[in-house]
């Protein structure tokens, strides 16, 4: 499978876990659509600015599975970021705990997903 398809899956798992996290509080209609935007937007952004340094978009470190730690670590290291950059597009305070859940939360879809891929680049084999 293409490099392109798993960057697609990384910015369509974050906006799975940006929606599930809105829907935890209740906040998913349309009207919280800009919002999202402004949790999604910086997340992706980190997201891309970590995970080259990482290795995970070259297909020895994806398809290794003793490499798997390395989305999650990408993940709990572009939280911090994100919430930075999210702050200041809000004009409001970086909050640790939200930092926290936005770490773990998108660590473990990252996860997910990028076990999703593994599975059907194997499968196409």
């Amino acid at each position: 499978m293409k490099r392109s398809i798993l960057i697609l899956g990384d910015i369509i798992a974050l906006a799975i876990v940006t929606v599930i996290g809105f829907a935890t509080h209740g906040e998913t209609g349309l009207s919280f659509l800009p919002r999202m935007t402004t949790t999604l937007f910086p997340l992706v952004v980190a997201w891309f600015l970590i995970a080259p340094w990482l290795g995970l978009f070259n297909p020895e470190v994806v398809l290794s599975p003793g490499l798997f730690w390395r989305p999650v670590l990408a993940m709990l290291l572009a939280a911090p970021m994100a919430t930075i950059l999210r702050a200041a597009m809000l004009n409001a305070a970086a909050l640790p705990l939200f930092t926290l859940i936005l770490g773990l939360t998108s660590a473990l879809g990252m996860f997910i997903w990028r076990l999703i891929y593994r599975w059907l680049l194997n499968r196409a084999k």
